[in-house]
C-alpha cells in the first residue's frame, strides 16, 4: 500500500489513503525488514520487543480474538500499564477488525465500570495490577464474555492468547473511514464521552504532526511521560515512532522527575514528549542531571498550556526548545504547534500544516487578530462521533469544524495565545477534571454544607484545583481530611491543592455559584 502527499499550490498538505486500509497493517508492514530492530523498550524490565517479534504477536492476538468469537466491530477495552504487551494488543485488536477502547488506568471502578458498559465491551485487557479494581464488574457486566491479563501467566492472560492463537497473517477487510478504536473523553459534567475514531486517524497524524512538525526519523529514540491510553500519548509512542520504524521507551509506572531522569540518561531518547507539570518538576528536582548526560534533540509539550519561564528555562538548562502545542482526544493529537527553529515561548505556535483554524465570537462572528473566541478546528483526524451521545456530538462536530471549548487569541505574526476555557472545565497535568464532580465529592462529607470548585495557578503558573467549602452548622472538618476523602471517591489527581472555608458563597439571585466571582478573588 502507498500513501502519497497531495501539495497543491497555497493549498494545505494532505495524506492520501486508499479506501481499502487496515490502520495496524500499515503501521506494521511499514516495519516488516526491521525484523531485529528494537521496536519497544520496558524501561523498568529490560525487556526490548523487536519489529519482528511485534507484527509476529500481534498477528497471533488476533487470530486468538477470532479464534474466540469476537467479531469485527466488536469492542475490547484496554486498562493496560505502558508495556510492551499495550501495542500487540491494541494493534491486534485493529488487525481482527475488532475495535481497542483504550481507557485512563488511573480512574476508579466507577468509571471503569461505567465504559464497560457504555462501550458494550465484549473482552476485557488488563494489567495484573489494575485486576482487583476489575474483579467485582466481572459478571455484571452484560456481554462481558473474557478477562484478558496482561503481564501473567497462563491461559487467560495476553502471554497465553499469544501463545495459542495461530500464527498466519490475515488482516481484517476494513476501510479507511469506518471505527478504528475509541478513546474516552471527560465532559463537562464528568461523565465521559467515547470518542470514536477512524482507521485513517492514525497515519493522518503521524505524517502531518509526527513527521511534518515534529520531523521524527528512523534513528530516533521516544520517550512519552504521557502514556499510551491518552491520544497525546498514543501518537507520541506508538504511531509516531512506528510511521518511520524509530525505537519507543516505555515506563509503566508513574512517571516521577527521578524515573523520568532516569530514562533520559540510561535510554538516551532524543525526543522527549512531557506536559507543563512534569517539566515544572523535572526543573525543580535537585539531582536533575546535566545537559551532556542527555541525547535530547527536541521536545514537546501539550495537555495544558506551558507558561513561558519553563520553556525558556528547560531550553537554558539543556539546549533544547519544547515545541508546546495544543490537541485534543477529538482531533487525536496536536493541530497546533511551535515548530522548531520558530519557537514562541507563551504562545502555542502556528496552525500544524493539513488543519484550518478559526477563532469565533459568542455570534458565530470570525475574529479578527487580537480578538478572543473560540478556537475551532478543521481536520482529517476529526472524530466521527461521541458513542452513544448525539446531542454532545451536534453540539461539538459542526459540520467540517469542530468546538475545542478553548478561548484563543492570534496575532498579527499568525501565533496563537490561550486564553482559558469556554466552560467551567479545568485541565489538571494535561487531563480534564470537572469541578462539578469534585463539588459533588466534596458534597458527600456529612461535614459540607456546599462547596464551589475552581482552577488556580500555583507557583509556576500551572493550574491546580481549589475548593471553596461552607461548613455545616457545628461542624468541624480540615483541609487533609476533605482532600483524603475526595481521594477515597476520584482518581487522586482531581482532589483539590488547596481549600478555603467561607461562611458562604457567592450566587445569583436564582441561587447559581457564581465561580467567576470566586475566580476574580483568587486572582486579586
Amino acid at each position: 500500500m502507498h500513501l502519497s502527499h497531495a501539495d497543491h499550490g497555497s493549498s494545505p498538505p494532505r495524506v492520501e489513503i486508499p479506501r481499502d486500509y487496515n490502520a495496524a497493517h500499515d503501521l506494521l508492514e511499514r516495519n516488516a525488514a526491521r525484523f531485529h530492530k528494537p521496536a519497544f523498550v520496558d524501561a523498568s524490565t529490560g525487556q526490548v520487543l523487536t519489529y519482528g517479534q511485534l507484527r509476529e504477536q500481534a498477528h497471533r492476538f488476533a487470530n486468538a480474538l477470532r479464534e474466540r468469537g469476537i467479531a469485527p466491530e466488536a469492542r475490547v477495552l484496554v486498562a493496560m500499564h505502558d508495556t510492551p504487551e499495550w501495542p500487540v494488543v491494541f494493534l491486534g485488536c485493529i488487525l481482527a477488525g475488532v475495535v481497542p477502547v483504550a481507557v485512563n488506568t488511573l480512574l476508579t471502578g466507577a468509571d471503569f465500570g461505567y465504559m464497560l458498559r457504555d462501550c458494550r465491551a465484549q473482552a476485557l485487557c488488563v494489567s495484573k495490577a489494575l485486576l482487583p479494581t476489575f474483579e467485582p464488574l466481572v459478571g455484571e457486566v452484560a456481554g462481558l464474555r473474557h478477562v484478558v491479563v496482561a503481564g501473567d501467566t497462563g491461559e487467560r492472560s495476553v502471554a497465553g492468547w499469544i501463545a495459542a492463537g495461530s500464527d498466519r497473517h490475515t488482516v481484517a477487510s476494513t476501510c479507511s473511514d469506518e471505527p478504528c478504536f475509541w478513546l474516552y473523553s471527560s465532559g463537562s459534567t464528568g461523565a465521559p464521552k467515547g470518542t470514536v475514531h477512524l482507521h485513517s486517524h492514525l497515519v493522518q497524524t503521524a505524517e502531518l504532526y509526527g513527521r511534518g512538525v515534529l520531523g521524527i526519523r528512523e534513528d530516533d529514540v521516544v520517550y512519552s511521560a504521557a502514556k499510551l491510553f491518552f491520544a497525546y500519548g498514543l501518537g507520541n509512542a506508538l504511531t509516531f515512532p512506528m510511521a518511520v520504524g524509530a525505537t519507543t521507551v516505555l515506563l509503566p509506572s508513574r512517571p516521577t522527575p527521578a524515573d523520568v531522569f532516569q530514562v533520559l540518561r540510561t535510554h538516551r531518547p532524543t525526543i522527549f514528549y512531557g506536559v507543563p507539570t512534569l517539566y515544572a518538576a523535572l526543573l525543580a528536582d535537585a539531582q536533575r542531571p546535566r545537559r551532556e548526560e542527555l541525547a535530547l534533540r527536541v521536545c514537546t509539550s501539550a495537555g495544558e498550556a506551558l507558561p513561558a519561564d519553563i520553556g525558556r528555562r528547560w531550553t537554558e538548562a539543556y539546549g533544547c526548545e519544547i515545541l508546546d502545542g495544543i490537541g485534543s482526544t477529538e482531533m487525536l493529537h496536536i493541530f497546533l504547534s511551535n515548530r522548531p527553529g520558530a519557537v514562541r515561548y507563551g504562545t502555542t505556535g502556528q496552525p500544524v500544516p493539513g488543519y484550518r483554524l478559526r477563532i469565533v465570537d459568542d455570534a458565530g462572528r470570525e475574529c479578527g487578530d487580537g480578538e478572543i473566541g473560540e478556537l475551532q478546528i478543521a481536520g482529517p483526524s476529526a472524530a466521527l462521533m461521541y458513542w452513544n451521545n448525539r446531542a454532545r456530538t451536534k453540539a461539538t462536530f459542526c459540520g467540517e469544524w469542530t468546538r475545542s471549548g478553548d478561548k484563543y487569541t492570534r496575532d498579527a505574526d499568525g501565533y496563537y495565545t490561550y486564553g482559558g476555557r469556554s466552560d467551567d472545565m479545568l485541565k489538571v497535568g494535561g487531563i480534564y477534571v470537572s469541578p462539578f464532580e469534585v463539588e459533588a465529592s466534596l458534597a458527600t462529607h456529612p461535614a459540607v454544607l456546599e462547596a464551589a470548585v475552581i482552577g488556580v495557578q500555583d507557583d509556576d503558573g500551572l493550574v491546580k484545583p481549589k475548593a471553596y467549602v461552607v461548613r455545616k452548622p457545628g461542624a468541624d472538618v480540615d483541609e487533609a481530611a476533605l482532600q483524603q476523602h475526595v481521594k477515597g471517591q476520584l482518581a487522586p489527581y482531581k482532589y483539590p491543592r488547596w481549600i478555603a472555608f467561607v461562611p458562604e458563597l457567592p450566587k445569583t439571585a436564582t441561587g447559581k455559584i457564581q465561580r467567576f466571582r470566586l475566580r476574580a478573588a483568587a486572582a486579586g
